[in-house]
């Protein structure tokens, strides 16, 4: 399955955080993203790779009704977190040959669609490994330093909003579809391989200048309607795989238990757990509230199967697609999308 599934940003914060303040959204200088599809705004189309979403229908409800790279209808957390703290534009990807000076200012994503932290999630879609999106970090800084200078440059790295969106890939290559980690590790101790991994990564990044991190926690993978598709129930049940979601939890609850340990041990730095489960299993459980009549098949086609390539316009979309919580069969619609970054406000309030 692509991307860190999904909604992997709908960063709801863990109650470390005082939610009941009002959220505040000045002294942020930019937005810096690192993940999976969730929150890759185009880098794939300039990558040898199927893991694209540079055909209608993707695209046809953002502005312009064309296909950006982004595998939605629409728009995604990044597009709305720009909106919200402030920045005139949306995040764009870092490969694209055109990317401005005023676009390194504002930030970028780095993210790459159908990657993990597990670097063999990413051989197995040709696409750019979360490790690797660091080298693509030190590329940008060297070029934001040679714009405004070495000093304004870490002044933005340190007070810009970094996202790390990723890991469902992980589990949906490499351990539930293919048998490559699941050879090697039980689920335990895949959890903690990752895990591992995350711990690395945000010391890497804390060593170039970040210092306000907010880490996404795996969402409720049992919901996907691809891996719903891929263990069918009887008869034509197609609810939620408990036994998935279980795993999403319990990664979940050492993820919240590590991140203070790694703050406390990173002078200056605050990192924010994005509880990305909760809302995800509400818009399921509660789908009416939100406007949703279709939880468990995409808008594009039949909605059990089609994504990527196989969404394209010979698999036409539904009319509705606000109506429905996924656009294809991993990814969710612009519509889900917008529910979520409402709830992301609030993360802005735990940096503060």
């Amino acid at each position: 399955m692509a991307p860190t599934f999904v909604f992997m940003l709908v960063l709801i914060i863990s109650n470390t955080c005082n939610l009941t303040r009002a959220a505040t959204f000045t002294n942020w200088t930019s937005i810096l993203v690192f993940g999976d599809s969730t929150v890759d705004t185009g880098n794939n189309n300039f990558i040898n790779t199927f893991f694209k979403g540079n055909n209608l229908p993707y695209g046809q409800n953002f502005p312009g009704h064309i296909p950006t790279g982004r595998l939605s209808n629409g728009k995604l957390i990044p597009d709305f977190f720009a909106s919200f703290l402030g920045i005139k534009q949306a995040v764009p990807p870092f490969l694209d040959p055109n990317l401005s000076d005023n676009d390194l200012r504002t930030g970028v994503t780095f993210a790459s669609a159908g990657s993990g932290y597990d670097d063999l999630t990413s051989v197995a879609t040709g696409v750019i490994p979360v490790s690797k999106q660091l080298d693509l970090f030190e590329s940008y800084k060297a070029k934001l330093g040679g714009i405004v200078g070495e000093t304004e440059a870490e002044n933005i790295i340190k007070n810009s909003l970094v996202v790390i969106s990723a890991g469902t890939n992980d589990f949906g290559f490499n351990y539930y579809i293919l048998p490559h980690r699941r050879r090697q590790f039980d689920i335990k101790g895949y959890q903690d391989f990752l895990q591992t991994a995350i711990q690395d990564y945000v010391k890497a990044l804390y060593n170039q200048g970040c210092r306000r991190i907010a880490v996404a926690g795996l969402p409720p993978m049992g919901c996907l309607p691809l891996l719903i598709t891929a263990r069918p129930k009887f008869p034509f049940d197609r609810t939620c795989l408990e036994d998935e979601n279980a795993d999403a939890v319990s990664y979940n609850q050492k993820l919240v238990k590590l991140l203070p340990r790694l703050q406390a041990s990173l002078p200056g730095s605050r990192i924010v757990y994005a509880d990305v489960y909760t809302p995800l299993i509400d818009m399921v459980n509660n789908a009416q509230k939100y406007g949703f009549t279709v939880t468990n098949r995409g808008c594009c086609g039949t909605g059990i199967l089609e994504a990527l390539f196989l969404c394209n316009p010979k698999t036409p979309a539904c009319t509705t697609p606000s109506q429905f919580l996924f656009w294809d069969s991993i990814h969710p619609t612009e519509a889900a999308y917008k529910a979520l970054a409402d709830v992301l406000k609030k993360l802005i309030t735990c940096f503060s």
